[in-house]
């Protein structure tokens, strides 16, 4: 593993808990040796690239930094991170990717040049752009990047004609999805989903639960009281305007209610999204059911796709996608940068929609 390698290792263990700032992993190195590394704490604490400064002390006068994006140089919650890098001593610094925001972008790097520092940018570019797709999204657009997962049997069921499915994927495949979980900042489920499955919409990790922004896409406010999802940071999204008595329950359980337009007597998916983008969330998670994922694609809203998909046949009715639907073979949505792996028994498939 170079070194670049190792700051994109450290840039993954911050997805999910840095936004709206992106996650960014920092490696201070002197004489061949790794003297300090770094990656993004949450908003208002320490970047990357301080934190790396910080354990490298002494040790990075003369060194050279390896850093996933490139360090920003205005003031936001925290100080320039160009201007730590600056007084630290650092001779060299090498940058994955340019920061697509336009108060850094390209300024940053100029800024170490002007101070006699080195600049080499582009290693394992692709590799860094994956890891920020969330913030390159909100970033470019002000709407955040789409991820739909589900799993399902080899014939495409999601349950048994009874609902029940409880488990189609193994426990490697669970466990892939609980990192999926933690990576993105808000799971979106289906009022139908929190029926019939009752789900918390935590991320399991080493042991421990940790929360999420929840999203139920609830049209006319069925979700029940005693709804396990409605525990920690929920918001409910229903079409404006929501009955009196639902808003005040909603609100006692401590859901924040959002009441976005319809479509077709449904929530307005993209007006969704544009509001979450406003409050800075980057990534979502898509989880179902079959026709929340439908709505999403019939309107080209998914951006990547995650299918676990079990060595098993069902029969039935339930199936993954529903919604409207092509027509034609030729207007299907099409993936690319296909991924096949295999986890435990099952098959895991993913790839980008655009």
């Amino acid at each position: 593993m170079d070194h670049m390698e190792i700051a994109l290792s450290l840039a993954k263990r911050a997805l999910g808990s840095t936004s709206p700032n992106p996650a960014v992993g920092a490696v201070v190195v002197k004489d061949g040796v790794v003297v300090g590394k770094g990656y993004t704490q949450p908003p208002g604490s320490d970047h990357a690239e301080v934190m790396a400064l910080r354990q490298a002390g002494e040790k990075s006068r003369g060194a050279i930094m390896y850093v996933t994006l490139e360090p920003c140089c205005h003031f936001g919650r925290t100080p320039p991170c160009t201007e730590a890098i600056i007084s630290s001593g650092v001779s060299e610094v090498h940058i994955a990717m340019l920061d697509p925001n336009p108060q850094v972008y390209g300024k940053g790097s100029a800024q170490l040049e002007e101070n006699g520092i080195k600049t080499i940018a582009g290693e394992h570019e692709e590799e860094a752009l994956e890891i920020n797709e969330g913030y390159i999204r909100l970033i470019s657009t002000g709407v955040p990047f789409v991820i739909a997962k589900f799993a399902m049997s080899i014939d495409g069921k999601i349950a048994t004609k009874t609902g029940d499915s409880k488990w189609i994927s193994c426990e490697e495949s669970r466990e892939y999805a609980h990192n999926l979980r933690k990576r993105v900042d808000a799971i979106i489920v289906g009022v139908n989903t929190v029926l019939s499955d009752n789900p918390r919409l935590t991320a399991r990790a080493n042991g421990r639960e940790i929360e999420k922004l929840k999203v139920i896409v609830d049209s006319h406010g069925r979700t029940p009281s005693n709804a396990r999802a409605l525990r920690g940071k929920t918001i409910l999204a229903s079409v404006a305007p929501m009955d009196t008595n639902n808003k005040r329950r909603f609100a006692e359980l401590g859901a924040m209610v959002l009441e976005l337009p319809s479509r077709n007597g449904l929530v307005d998916l993209q007006e969704l999204l544009r509001e979450l983008g406003q409050v800075g969330v980057t990534s979502v998670l898509v989880e179902g059911g079959g026709e929340l994922l439908g709505s999403f694609f019939d309107q080209g809203l998914v951006d990547r796709v995650y299918v676990f998909i079990a060595p098993i046949l069902i029969g039935g009715e339930a199936t993954t996608i529903s919604g409207n639907g092509v027509e034609r073979v030729a207007q299907a949505t099409r993936l690319q940068k296909v991924k096949a792996e295999r986890l435990g028994e099952d098959v895991l498939i993913s790839g980008y929609v655009r």
